[in-house]
């Protein structure tokens, strides 16, 4: 799978973590930036990581900024785009598996290098469990939001 990665100044000292712990998932990292701390502005990069998702570029968005608060409030603004702040690894894989959380939203000022690691993991090795038997109420619950997405 593809997986869009992007950062803010803040983020960028996770960013070559992160990328090698997508490929070391066996998957490809597409880098959208930014590359280094120079000040810039967290929302440009989330939009990129969600543009990314939404348009077929990659399958799924990892954003890193230093809380992952603002990366993740950016990233949900776009619709269909369903981010989390994940800094365990059961929130990682328990937002995709329930919630489908397609990007990931990480705070580089929260945690160090071998949690993102084991957290990148849990989130790309989680699949969507709405459409198996007897996980129908997860399907349901994402067409909710999908629901309130569409009346806004």
């Amino acid at each position: 799978m593809k997986v869009a990665v992007g950062c803010d100044h803040a983020g960028f000292p996770l960013k070559a973590t992160v990328i090698e712990a997508v490929r070391a998932a066996g998957h490809e990292a597409l880098d959208l930036g930014t590359d280094s701390t120079a000040a810039v502005d967290y929302p440009d990069f989330a939009e990129k990581v969600g543009r990314a998702v939404l348009d077929g570029a990659a399958q799924r968005g990892i954003m890193l900024c230093g809380s992952a608060v603002g990366a993740n409030i950016a990233a949900n603004k776009l619709r269909g785009i369903y981010a989390g702040i994940c800094h365990d690894t059961y929130s990682a894989h328990q937002g995709v598996e329930h919630d489908a959380m397609n990007v990931l939203c990480l705070g580089a000022r929260i945690i160090g290098p071998e949690p993102a690691k084991e957290i990148v993991a849990a989130f790309l090795g989680a699949r969507f469990l709405g459409n198996d038997p007897g996980q129908e109420r997860h399907a349901r619950r994402v067409e909710k939001v999908r629901q309130i997405e569409r009346e806004e």
